[in-house]
């Protein structure tokens, strides 16, 4: 049996991980962002600003793309 301790460090990294990979797949899909912009984005709703400035496109159009991208991941 683990310690509560060890429970925690555990459940962080498993919580560090998931947006590690999903901020990886966003760098990927929209390739102008910067390292930098990609670790500083907050939520979702941060990402759809900034895909919509980076590609100076509607926010309508962004949350469309941002929406279809995410499929009910948090960020």
């Amino acid at each position: 049996m683990s310690s509560p301790v060890q429970a925690e460090k555990a459940n962080t990294a498993a919580a560090s991980a998931a947006p590690a990979g999903m901020r990886s797949e966003v760098a990927h899909r929209w390739s102008k962002f910067t390292a930098a912009e990609v670790t500083a984005l907050k939520d979702k709703d941060d990402l759809i600003a900034q895909v919509q400035s980076k590609y100076s496109i509607e926010r309508a159009q962004a949350l469309t793309e941002v929406d279809a991208f995410a499929k009910g991941r948090s960020l």
